[in-house]
């Protein structure tokens, strides 16, 4: 059995208690429910106690030498960082693709052009199951030394059953062998193969028919995503593709308005789409659908820093009702970064978050937007021990000294898996 971990006095504990039943909206994002000198107590993998160290340390006062003791004075102790979109299982880096954007280049033109996507795809295809596992494994432990200790995990690199399902295979034993949890999603419909460019709707049939249920029969994903953009796939093929998930169990997620406006915002509402991300050129009238109907807008400003684009309207989002969550959208073309912190920054130097609601985004409507903020993104009695210990002494200044990786002590699952900023090298993986 494991000793019990007893966080001590960090100088403010954000807890985000009282929101493990739906996201956070408007005004919520911001009550982040501070304990200065705050501490918690865990056993067996789980938050047993929470609140003023000087409670905690005389209510356990008999057990304190059975514990191992993590000081946090003048440190900020939050939840452990969700990253709700990634494309972690890929082969490859496309840095060419940044220098022809560099000179002028679209995303889209260099797709059309055979890169993007397709060059990530062919490089995927051609990489070992061995390979593709490792790459993976070494990204996580760049997601823990950054604070992460849950990420979503896309395919989209095959574009056909035997790839797709090699990366949905790999992302399955990355959640068994790594101490982050990976949260997998199908996404055949990344793009268009170009066997089936002039058939399109073919295509969306053989993901119907054939990929969709195998995905559901061999219980390789929880979710189904679509990129729905013009030159991509429809709003009416992207509906289709939903729909078919749902009736095989997959929770429906969207690609949406990332180029262009082209009603995802309105799809993802009117699909019961657990989210809709990017979300960069969503219309108003899309935004207060999802806004009524609770569905999270996943906001990737990495993405939108990358390409040069401007980024989603956060601030509107926020104030219109719009469950906001950030994350990394990882991938090696539009997003090469595992840092949800440097995300973070953006939030607030981009699009206008304030530095209270960024950290609501990264947590626990991070959760959320995965179906799991009845188990994480919030410290509360009960929930898996997963904090973060940053070296500063408040949240403020983790969005002030933007750029640095700030990471002391990772607890993932009642266990310590980063100290002094390193990776424990002995994981117990089990």
């Amino acid at each position: 059995m494991k000793r019990p971990i007893f966080i001590r006095n960090a100088s403010q504990l954000i807890t985000l208690q009282g929101s493990s039943l739906a996201p956070r909206v408007m005004g919520g994002m911001s009550d982040l429910g501070i304990i200065e000198q705050g501490s918690v107590w865990i056993e067996n993998g789980v938050i047993q106690d929470i609140g003023k160290d000087t409670v905690l340390a005389a209510k356990f006062k008999n057990r304190l030498n059975d514990a191992d003791v993590i000081d946090a004075t003048g440190k900020l102790a939050i939840p452990g960082l969700v990253d709700p979109h990634t494309h972690l299982v890929f082969a490859g880096s496309r840095e060419n693709e940044f220098n022809l954007r560099l000179q002028g280049a679209s995303y889209m033109e260099i797709m059309k052009a055979g890169g993007g996507i397709y060059a990530t795809a062919s490089k995927t295809k051609a990489a070992t199951y061995e390979e593709l596992f490792q790459e993976g494994y070494d990204r996580l432990n760049q997601c823990l030394l950054h604070g992460v200790t849950t990420v979503e995990a896309k395919s989209g690199y095959g574009l056909e059953w035997e790839t797709e399902r090699k990366q949905l295979e790999v992302a399955k034993e990355l959640n068994q062998r790594h101490v982050v949890d990976v949260v997998s999603t199908f996404m055949g419909a990344h793009a268009i193969p170009k066997a089936y460019q002039k058939k399109p709707d073919e295509y969306v049939q053989k993901l119907i028919k054939e990929m969709i249920p195998k995905v559901a029969e061999l219980r390789l994903a929880e979710f189904n995503d679509v990129f729905c953009e013009k030159g991509v796939f429809t709003p009416e093929q992207s509906r289709k593709l939903l729909e078919a998930g749902k009736e095989f169990g997959l929770i429906p997620k969207i690609h949406a308005d990332e180029i262009e406006p082209y009603e995802g915002a309105e799809l993802a509402a009117k699909a019961g789409a657990i989210t809709a991300d990017h979300l960069l050129k969503a219309s108003e009238t899309g935004l207060y659908l999802m806004a009524e109907k609770g569905t999270v807008g996943v906001l990737l400003p990495g993405t939108a820093y990358f390409l040069m684009a401007e980024s989603a309207n956060a601030r509107k989002m926020i104030d219109i009702g719009v469950p906001v969550a950030l994350a990394t959208d990882c991938n090696p073309g539009s997003s090469p970064t595992v840092s949800l912190p440097f995300i973070m920054n953006l939030g607030c130097l981009k699009m206008g978050m304030t530095p209270a609601e960024v950290i609501t985004a990264a947590t626990i409507n991070g959760a959320h937007a995965i179906n799991r903020g009845r188990e994480i993104g919030s410290l509360e009695v009960g929930k898996k021990a997963d904090v973060t210990i940053f070296n500063v002494d408040n949240y403020m200044k983790l969005q002030y000294l933007y750029g640095v990786n700030h990471t002391d002590t990772v607890v993932k699952h009642g266990q310590v898996v980063v100290k002094g900023g390193k990776l424990i090298e002995e994981l117990s993986l089990s």
